[in-house]
């Protein structure tokens, strides 16, 4: 094979990340702003974990002189003029991080699309420096949507077939606390974005 055609590990990665279209419902970077703000959040870096097309620094513009985005593809909406590192989130090694690490790590509708939850919250734990902020968002699995199609179906409601490989990983509110516990995170908090649809309806 040549040096110019992508690897199947390359082809895969790029057609899975592409499913999420590098874009999250603007509910979700807006709870994203309003827990930062809630607790007066800012500083010099913030460094977005499947940053998609970089939507969430429209959000926190103001609170941070640096947004870094890493993600497995670069979309074309990524902003020119902001840092991206390219990384398998899945299979490559330690996340790329400035020396004084990050005032915050995000990783907005990210870790439902990885084998590995558990890796993730080190990596992003890795790359807060002391003292910094953790925000992890994901689909609500206890909503009465999810719930109702658990009962149904057998799935989730964010992690039924049509979803599939997108979303691979669900995961409960209890599984976050333990996850963030096993890493001596604190002050946890969790906070829902009040955005949905009520079952049977669109």
């Amino acid at each position: 094979m040549t040096g110019t055609t992508p690897s199947p590990t390359i082809r895969v990665l790029d057609q899975h990340a592409r499913l999420s279209l590098g874009s999250s419902h603007e509910a979700i970077y807006r709870l994203v702003a309003t827990a930062l703000a809630s607790r007066n959040i800012s500083g010099h870096r913030l460094i977005d974990v499947g940053c998609g097309g970089g939507a969430l620094r429209r959000f926190v513009q103001g609170r941070f002189q640096e947004y870094v985005g890493i993600d497995g593809v670069r979309y074309d909406t990524f902003p020119a003029d902001a840092q991206f590192h390219q990384v398998d989130l899945d299979h490559d090694g330690p996340l790329p991080a400035g020396a004084e690490g990050a005032d915050v790590v995000t990783a907005v509708e990210t870790i439902e699309h990885l084998e590995n939850p558990r890796a993730l919250v080190r990596q992003l734990v890795r790359l807060a420096k002391p003292g910094g902020w953790i925000l992890l968002t994901t689909p609500n699995q206890r909503s009465v949507l999810s719930l109702v199609t658990l009962l149904l179906k057998g799935q989730f409601s964010a992690f039924q077939d049509t979803d599939y490989p997108a979303h691979i990983t669900a995961l409960l509110e209890s599984d976050l606390r333990r996850i963030g516990s096993e890493l001596g995170l604190t002050d946890a908090a969790i906070k829902y974005t009040g955005w949905g649809r009520l079952p049977l309806t669109s």
